[in-house]
């Protein structure tokens, strides 16, 4: 069962026929990560100081947020119940002396 802000995004697709094929959901995904990376390259001045925050960013994680969420409703995954198993994984990954975030999932 979806979570409350799934249904939101659903309910908003199903009202404007925006159930695009998961391809082009993925690709949206892929796009609105880049547009994050490219405010924190402009928020450092491409690496050549400490990242200042400038609202711009939130509204591009608001956008990576909703395509994740168009995603996980395509296969209707609920992502609260996905985050909790992820968290959990990487508690044992941290017991085991690793990284939460290293590549071995």
């Amino acid at each position: 069962m979806l979570n409350e802000f799934q249904k939101k995004v659903k309910k908003f697709m199903d009202k404007n026929s925006m159930n695009n094929p998961v391809e082009n959901r993925m690709l949206d995904l892929v796009d609105e990560i880049g547009e994050v990376a490219k405010e924190i390259n402009k928020m450092s001045e491409y690496g050549t100081k400490q990242p200042v925050f400038k609202k711009e960013i939130a509204m591009e994680l608001g956008d990576v947020f909703y395509s994740l969420i168009t995603v996980a409703n395509y296969y209707g995954v609920n992502l609260l119940t996905v985050l909790d198993l992820a968290i959990e994984k990487y508690k044992k990954r941290i017991k085991k002396g690793g990284h939460a975030g290293s590549e071995n999932d």
